[in-house]
């Protein structure tokens, strides 16, 4: 048996996508298969998986565009590996990332049945120097959250405090990722934290401490989405909300932070200031929360941009005085 299938799923990145398969053929260890799946692209991603003549890598083509987590789970029924790893197609691995994840499982019991590990956005020239910034402010919080184990892992990524980022950073054992049948192919976000939830239902996940991947910066889905994605990703975990919530953990709250941000961003300041109301928005996160507001400032300028961003500030000047 292979020691770890790596699946890369992709669709139309035939420009990004060597990239990432060399980086997964790159890694310090040698036992390994490379899955790319195709999800019906109409670029020249057939071309650029016709050049590779590693008998590690093989692909498997859908006809049509079926999306990415129908994509993950095609690979993982293919994979023959006593672990998968997710690549995205448009991200890179560091070179020692398996094998520092296959190391941080060595020595520790069955019940720990995973790794995932930190990634960062290659974000170069000024403006992404802003950008991250930017990301590191948005990121800001009062303190350090739990970052493996069970449980409490489960809490802390609900709350979206720990974001694992499983389809380019998560190590885990197939049987495992067949167990708890892949990845929800209904989900237009958050698929990633529901897949992990699943995941530590069946054991504990092995945090390292180190940026390991280099993602590139695709956007994000319309603030709509997030929202609707974010309904149903509570609706479907509501005991466990319930129980966390009752133990501490602001998770409702967290959500509405998340999508105040993106309604804000996208300049649709109504909306946003309206999920801000419901939100849990600690004094460390208002710069992030002006960031995104002086964003959407940016893209959709408005008369009444004044007004609302005044009622932001009022908002947020209001919160820190019931702090006190």
């Amino acid at each position: 048996m292979t020691q770890v299938s790596v699946i890369i799923p992709t669709y139309n990145r035939a420009a990004t996508l060597p990239r990432a398969i060399d980086s997964a053929l790159e890694q310090t260890i040698d036992d390994l298969e490379v899955v790319v799946v195709d999800d019906g692209s109409t670029d020249d991603t057939e071309s650029v998986l016709a050049d590779y003549e590693d008998p590690r890598v093989r692909s498997i083509t859908h006809d049509t565009n079926r999306g990415a987590n129908v994509a993950r789970n095609t690979g993982i029924e293919h994979a023959n590996g006593e672990y998968v790893a997710f690549l995205d197609s448009d991200d890179e691995w560091h070179p020692e990332k398996l094998e520092r994840q296959l190391s941080a499982l060595e020595g520790r019991s069955s019940d720990w049945v995973g790794a995932y590990c930190d990634s960062a956005f290659d974000l170069s020239g000024t403006s992404g120097r802003l950008r991250t910034t930017a990301a590191s402010v948005l990121a800001s919080r009062d303190d350090e959250p739990t970052r493996e184990g069970g449980e409490e892992l489960m809490a802390e990524i609900l709350a979206d405090n720990v974001q694992p980022g499983a389809g380019s950073t998560l190590l885990v054992r197939t049987a495992v990722a067949r167990d708890v049948g892949g990845f929800d192919e209904d989900l237009d976000r958050f698929q990633d934290p529901e897949f992990c939830l699943r995941v530590l239902e069946h054991g504990r996940l092995a945090y390292l401490d180190g940026v390991l991947v280099r993602r590139d910066e695709t956007g994000y889905p319309p603030a709509a989405v997030i929202e609707n994605a974010s309904e149903q990703y509570l609706a479907e975990y509501d005991s466990e909300v319930e129980r966390f919530e009752n133990a501490g953990y602001e998770i409702r709250s967290s959500h509405e932070l998340v999508i105040a941000k993106r309604y804000l961003a996208e300049g649709r300041f109504l909306q946003g200031l309206q999920h801000l109301q419901a939100a849990a928005v600690s004094p460390r996160a208002y710069p992030g929360v002006c960031w995104v507001a002086g964003v959407g400032v940016r893209r959709r300028p408005r008369p009444i941009v004044g007004t609302l961003l005044f009622a932001l500030v009022a908002t947020l000047v209001g919160r820190r005085a019931l702090a006190r």
